[in-house]
Order: structure tokens, then C-alpha cells, then sequence
């Protein structure tokens, strides 16, 4: 699960917001605004309505950066890098840089979330009973018993053992305890996650046809994400499971051919070496060194006009914005920091000095080569 956008970072861990949280905080917001509210506490003006409904929405989300930054705290604390925060439709996801060392760290990992949710749920069930005994506002009252409901409906749901979910990660840790192996502890918490998305859909379906409405199309909805991300989780983990234990040398195109960042970008496209063989080539200074990385359709969107003036060091991804790798990292490990797109590949450096570039196409054509016995001989 990839962010949309980029919010922050929070004691060193980027905080990024997948597009389906935007959707969620609409519905929540509206949902409070048009309709609980309204209906339980009449005759407030609509905006009161509408300024309550978001401020829960706000402090729902916040719970659930709450969630995943336990997560995070727990990983780093069992020698996990984390990687980033992504806010989703079902709460978010804590990517990690790599596996937990042991079924124990993965289950301390995974269930530190469900707790923290617990834990703000009594709070805030805390916080109703306070603000009643006090005779606060009833829209006050209300969001908060809606905040306290919510946040343990959130650790019930992350706890059923699918995955991408919390539990699913609990199921990991166990099926990974009784049978040593972490590969087939994935298949096991993947084929759940499914299960569980499809047994989501149908229900919809059934409560749509029934005259549920919205409700079934939301279950449906869920459903579909489950499936979507347990599939994705699956098949990341079946990635990493071949290429445990490959380093990045194994897999790189070694001494690329590289281009002085002194040369115009007229005439990197003219060049017959650089139109024919790559889509993205490492950009050396004057000393030789790297820095950066430039693609041959970020060139060609300097005008024309320019082209003859504009230098290739002006027109490049510069070395702080492209992923760094060393020959001797875990393929398996800089796999998750690899998306499509040539402006995405990574330099591969030794003591500063560039000795290759990896691309997508190179771990897919490791991964063939590893996976088929014949290609061994």
C-alpha cells in the first residue's frame, strides 16, 4: 500500500495518506454531520453539525496514527527499520524495511496495535462517563462515545487473523512458531485475508439484494480491498522468500554506461549510446563521481528551444531524490523501496564510487532465473 501524499514525519517516520483515507474521512464527517447528530441532538445550527463531524473525523485518524506509530515504536524496538506510515480505508500500514527476526518480535509487532486501539477506546468510553457526570454539551458527549466505540470496533476488526490485518500478522507469528517456516506462514495468513474479503463481498451482495443498501456496498467494498492488499502481501512475501539472501550485485547491470552532467540535453538525446540501450542513465561530475540520475523522457520535456543551453546536471533527478543501494545489501530488503517508472531505478555505489544499476526488469529477471531449476544448468 502505496501513500498519494505525504503529510510528515513523526520522530523520524514518514506519514503518508493513501487516497482511500480521503473517502473515509467524507463519509465519516457526513455521516456524523446528516445524520447522528442531527437526529440524536436536534436544533443546532447545520455548521455546529458539520464542525463536530469533522473534528471526529480528525480525532479518529489521529487514533489511528496512534495505531501504527505503536507499531513502528515496537518494530524499531525488535531491530526492524521502519520505512513509513501509510493511512488507508481499513486504518493504515506500517511498512517495515525488513522481516521480524523471530515469531516472538513478530507477534510483539503486530498485537501492540490492537492494544493501543483498546487502550484509547477505554479512554475515550472513560471520557463519556466523565463528561456526563458533568453535564457537558450532548454533541460533545455523543462524538466522544462515538470515538470510544469506534476505536474498539477498530481493535475487534484488526484482530480477525486475515491478512494484511493486525491478526493476520498474529496468524503469521503462530502458523511461522508450529512450522518454522515464514514462507509458509505468509501462504497460511494470505489465503485467510482472501477468505475473509470474499466472505465480505458475499455478504454485501446478500445484504444489498435484501434492501440494505449503502451497508452492503460497504461490506463489498472492504471485501474487495482485503482481497487486494492480502493478494499484494502474498505475492511481496513469495518475492522475498526467492530472493532471501541475494545481494544487489547479483542482480544489478554492472558499470553502467554513465553521462557527464556538463553535456546539454540536445545533444544527450542526439547521441546514438544513449537513444538505443536504456531509458535512465547515472550522471557523473567533473570528478567522476555520481551525481544523479537522469531519464531520456525527463530530457525530452525541456523544450526544444532550450535543449541546446539546458544541461543534462540541470535536467536530472539529483543523487539526495534517487534510492542508494551498496553491492552487497539484500536484494530482498531494497526490493520494497522499487517502483515502476525509469526515474525509480537505484544506483548501486561502492565507498562513493558507482559500480552498477538495478531496475524492476532486473529483479524480475533474477527472480525467473531463480525460480526455474532448468535456467540453473
Amino acid at each position: 500500500m502505496r501513500a498519494t501524499f505525504t503529510l510528515g514525519r513523526i520522530a523520524g517516520v514518514r506519514i503518508g495518506v493513501h487516497w482511500s483515507v480521503l473517502f473515509i474521512f467524507g463519509i465519516i464527517a457526513f455521516g456524523l454531520a446528516q445524520g447522528r447528530l442531527p437526529q440524536v441532538y436536534p436544533g443546532h445550527a447545520p455548521v455546529v453539525y458539520w464542525l463536530t463531524g469533522l473534528g471526529a473525523a480528525v480525532v479518529f485518524f489521529a487514533s489511528l496514527l496512534a495505531h501504527e506509530l505503536a507499531h513502528a515504536v515496537m518494530a524499531r524496538r525488535n531491530g526492524v527499520v521502519v520505512d513509513d506510515i501509510v493511512l488507508w480505508l481499513l486504518g493504515g500500514v506500517a511498512r517495515l524495511k525488513s522481516e521480524a527476526s523471530s515469531p516472538g518480535a513478530e507477534l510483539r509487532i503486530a498485537g501492540v496495535g490492537p492494544l493501543v486501539s483498546l487502550l484509547l477506546g477505554g479512554l475515550f468510553v472513560l471520557g463519556t462517563w466523565l463528561l456526563a457526570m458533568v453535564s457537558a454539551p450532548g454533541l460533545l458527549i455523543e462524538v466522544v462515545a462515538w470515538l470510544a466505540g469506534i476505536n474498539l470496533l477498530l481493535a475487534v476488526f484488526n484482530a480477525l487473523p486475515a491478512a494484511p490485518l493486525d491478526g493476520g500478522r498474529l496468524l503469521r507469528a503462530f502458523l511461522w512458531w508450529r512450522t518454522g517456516d515464514r514462507l509458509r506462514a505468509t501462504a497460511g495468513a494470505t489465503a485467510a485475508g482472501r477468505f475473509l474479503g470474499w466472505l465480505l463481498i458475499t455478504l454485501g451482495f446478500v445484504t444489498f439484494m435484501r434492501g440494505g443498501g449503502f451497508s452492503g456496498l460497504w461490506l463489498a467494498l472492504i471485501g474487495w480491498f482485503l482481497i487486494a492488499a492480502a493478494t499484494a502481501e502474498g505475492r511481496q512475501a513469495q518475492l522475498r522468500g526467492v530472493l532471501a539472501g541475494v545481494p544487489v550485485r547479483d542482480a544489478m547491470t554492472k558499470d553502467p554506461l554513465t553521462v557527464p552532467a556538463v553535456v546539454t540535453v540536445a545533444d544527450l538525446l542526439a547521441d546514438p549510446r544513449y537513444r538505443y540501450r536504456h531509458s535512465a542513465f547515472p550522471v557523473s561530475g567533473t570528478d567522476g563521481a555520481p551525481v544523479g540520475m537522469v531519464t531520456l523522457d525527463g530530457a525530452r520535456q525541456v523544450p526544444l528551444e532550450r535543449s541546446r543551453t539546458v544541461t543534462v546536471g540541470e535536467a536530472m533527478v539529483p543523487l539526495s531524490q534517487t534510492t542508494i543501494a551498496g553491492p552487497d545489501d539484500s536484494l530482498a530488503d531494497l526490493l520494497p523501496h522499487m517502483e515502476p517508472g525509469a526515474e525509480h531505478r537505484v544506483l548501486v555505489l561502492d565507498e562513493g564510487r558507482l559500480v552498477g544499476i538495478l531496475s524492476l526488469s532486473d529483479v524480475s529477471r533474477t527472480v525467473t532465473w531463480l525460480m526455474n531449476p532448468a535456467s540453473k544448468r
